[in-house]
């Protein structure tokens, strides 16, 4: 599992945008206007316990689902294609130092970014900052068996189960020890729908899809065994 770069021809690759957030403010989310430029609003959120930051990139999907048939739930997963490894050529991954930096200015960085599972690429459309003062950040009291991942150096990924069911995927920022994290909530998908579809158990292509933390982790398949994997080199879980 790696993240790429991307640019910024279209709604399915990379929105640059410059806004200065105020780590004051609650909480901000980030979309697109008519003109295809990135504005920054307020927002209450809905949480109690939360003083995260979140940032979202909206975007279009095509309307169209269908139940899976039983046939489709067991297909197999398909090998990437030409077309995917010209995508990656184009799109190299992003080193380490892109993550070693404040949560909080790591999360709208991440926006547009690229993550790639074997043959599935989503980009991502919404995450949400975590300091280690925050609230409801894993890292507040400290390093523990199951938080040990947060705590280790910018650019790995750390992955925790939620109420026993959902796999949130967390891209840890900051140095060693910092504690800190940013929380992938939402994709769009770009190549590998049809695996995705299979995963999620779910044939549409409309936002609900990866709408949603544990669905973008279910998504990429992944497990608490991908913590610690490190997102600027390719490889399996460690």
């Amino acid at each position: 599992m790696t993240l790429c770069y991307g640019s910024c021809q279209s709604w399915t690759q990379i929105c640059h945008f410059n806004a200065n957030i105020n780590p004051m403010k609650k909480t901000h989310r980030l979309k697109n206007d008519s003109n295809n430029n990135i504005t920054v609003q307020k927002f209450a959120t809905k949480t109690k316990a939360s003083s995260s930051k979140r940032f979202k990139n909206k975007q279009k999907s095509k309307e169209y689902s269908k139940p899976i048939s039983e046939s489709e739930e067991n297909l197999p997963i398909p090998q990437i294609n030409t077309t995917l490894i010209a995508f990656l050529d184009k799109n190299p991954i992003l080193s380490r130092n892109f993550y070693q930096i404040d949560a909080l200015d790591l999360a709208p960085r991440l926006l547009g970014k690229f993550l790639r599972r074997d043959d599935v690429v989503l980009q991502i459309t919404e995450v949400e900052a975590y300091r280690p003062n925050d609230s409801a950040c894993h890292g507040r009291f400290g390093k523990t068996a199951r938080t040990a991942p947060v705590f280790g150096p910018g650019g790995h990924a750390y992955v925790y189960l939620c109420y026993g069911l959902h796999m949130m995927l967390n891209v840890v920022a900051d140095k060693e020890e910092a504690g800190a994290a940013v929380l992938i909530r939402s994709c769009a998908p770009i190549y590998g729908l049809g695996t995705i579809q299979q995963r999620r158990g779910l044939k549409t292509e409309k936002p609900v899809l990866l709408a949603g933390p544990g669905k973008v982790g279910q998504a990429l398949g992944l497990s608490t065994e991908w913590s610690s994997h490190a997102l600027y080199t390719a490889g399996q879980a460690v």
